[in-house]
């Protein structure tokens, strides 16, 4: 392979006459393109899982995939161009996954004819991990490059928090004043852009040539450069567009997508060979594919896993949470306000949701009391008693103290409770869980502070019953759709 050759293709050129001011307001004049890239990029997300498998199974990228993916890119890149990652040019970006040789920027990648099995399971995270370090610096925050690489490709490169952002924000207030784009800053910036478009298309897995630590600059990509000096190729034409007689690097492989020219080099002709045309209809038929998939699988783990908690973490009838360890040196410690079954249709009341609650409460050297009351009961019976209201469950557990006082009236002899239990040793309380507003509150049965617990909740949820089933049923019905709508979006369109 040429030093020079890399089979992602980036290509730029600047505006002759750009607006010193509308830089400004590109950020939101993009704004449209932003809502329909975030959910390209969800359709991007779930194609590169599928293509993941494809090429470890079968060593081939899917090409109506590739395709798709590549328009992905290539959108956020123009998108990119125009607004905060370059600000080159004043023209607004179609609203397309093709390419478009009146536009200023221009990404291409070639089409991997093969790809190894072995490497698509090391490279998008660990192989490019030195790249991301190194991206890290150019966007600003390593993390966030290493995250989004794979996963938004050139999105990260609209960030504008690192080196990129800093000399984009140079040049917009160069030519704020006087009018033009500083062309060093141009050519450094795109070398930039360039590096990470390259490492974008290694993690997203659409190459496996591994990106060059080499900084390209200038709006033409070298590749481009050596293609308009090689001589004329034949090349397939595209059958959707004229053709063009634009010569191509003959030492691309076979199959290759083509690139786009740069300032001065006018775009090539893409090989398309077998590829498909992306359509609007297609295109939204695979985001709401991709939407419905996640969806469904998020409602069939969510199935999944309450099974599971049904089965393996059922006791006695009630599903159990873990112990809690509760310790405060004043008289009481009560939750804050539960309220239970508010404004809800009947299958989803208390009684019907939750059935039985069940609470054991573990003292350590003295008998201990616990009930449940009413809110307003409780705050009554607690009102200037010193007491620990119980705020957060984490370790350690968070408290709001108040009141000052000792209980005049020992808990077991308040008669608030709706259920109620004392004594050494472990106590639990079942009660029938009830529309309204509840406490529980923790004490010693002497009414002597400092409380030392521990605490453990369940329920017999009888809602399981339906629930698991139900959320079955609307995930595979989920996922029947989603299958329905890539078949939809994968269709080979009918020639007429």
């Amino acid at each position: 392979m040429s030093a020079s050759f890399y089979p992602v293709h980036v290509d730029a050129r600047i505006d002759p006459d750009l607006s010193r001011w509308q830089w400004l307001v590109k950020w939101f004049l993009a704004i449209p393109h932003y809502v329909v890239l975030a959910f390209l990029w969800l359709g991007f997300a779930v194609t590169s899982v599928v293509a993941f498998f494809a090429i470890l199974f079968t060593g081939r990228y899917p090409r109506a995939i590739f395709d798709f993916n590549v328009g992905v890119l290539r959108w956020t890149w123009r998108v990119a161009y125009y607004s905060c990652g370059v600000l080159a040019t004043d023209r607004y970006p179609p609203f397309s996954l093709e390419e478009r040789s009146d536009y200023p920027a221009h990404l291409e990648i070639d089409y991997p004819e093969h790809l190894s099995p072995g490497l698509v399971l090391v490279k998008w995270w660990l192989l490019a991990i030195p790249h991301y370090l190194v991206l890290g610096f150019f966007l600003g925050g390593a993390g966030y490059a290493a995250d989004d690489a794979f996963r938004a490709g050139d999105h990260s490169a609209t960030s504008g928090s690192g080196l990129i952002g800093l000399l984009v924000f140079v040049a917009a207030v160069v030519l704020l004043f006087t009018g033009r784009y500083p062309g060093a800053i141009f050519d450094f910036v795109l070398g930039l852009d360039r590096w990470v478009l390259r490492v974008a298309a290694y993690a997203a897995l659409m190459t496996d040539v591994y990106p060059p630590f080499r900084l390209d600059q200038g709006g033409d990509d070298p590749t481009t450069l050596r293609a308009a000096t090689a001589g004329p190729a034949t090349i397939a034409p595209d059958a959707s567009a004229a053709p063009t007689p634009w010569p191509v690097d003959p030492g691309m492989p076979t199959g290759s997508t083509g690139h786009a020219g740069g300032a001065g080099v006018p775009p090539t002709t893409p090989a398309r060979g077998p590829s498909q045309r992306w359509t609007a209809g297609r295109v939204v038929a695979l985001v709401a594919a991709s939407f419905v998939l996640l969806v469904s699988a998020g409602v069939g783990l969510a199935s999944g896993a309450l099974a599971v908690a049904d089965h393996g973490l059922r006791k006695d009838g009630f599903i159990m949470g873990g112990t809690t360890a509760l310790r405060t040196d004043t008289y009481a410690i009560a939750t804050t306000s539960i309220t239970l079954g508010a404004d809800v249709p009947s299958a989803l009341l208390p009684e019907n949701l939750l059935g039985d609650v069940k609470v054991t409460a573990t003292g350590r050297d003295t008998p201990i009391f616990m009930g449940i009351a009413r809110t307003a009961d409780a705050a009554a019976y607690l009102r200037g008693v010193e007491h620990a209201t119980l705020t957060d469950l984490s370790r350690p557990p968070a408290y709001d103290v108040s009141g000052s006082q000792a209980p005049t009236t020992l808990p077991g002899d308040a008669g608030i409770w709706v259920a109620q239990a004392a004594g050494p040793g472990t106590q639990q309380v079942v009660w029938r869980a009830q529309r309204g507003s509840w406490t529980l509150v923790l004490m010693n049965a002497d009414g002597t502070r400092t409380v030392t617990t521990a605490v453990a909740a369940g329920a017999t949820v009888p809602a399981l019953d339906w629930l698991v089933p139900t959320l079955a049923v609307l995930a595979v019905l989920g996922l029947a759709v989603s299958c329905v709508l890539f078949v939809v979006a994968f269709r080979r369109p009918a020639v007429g």
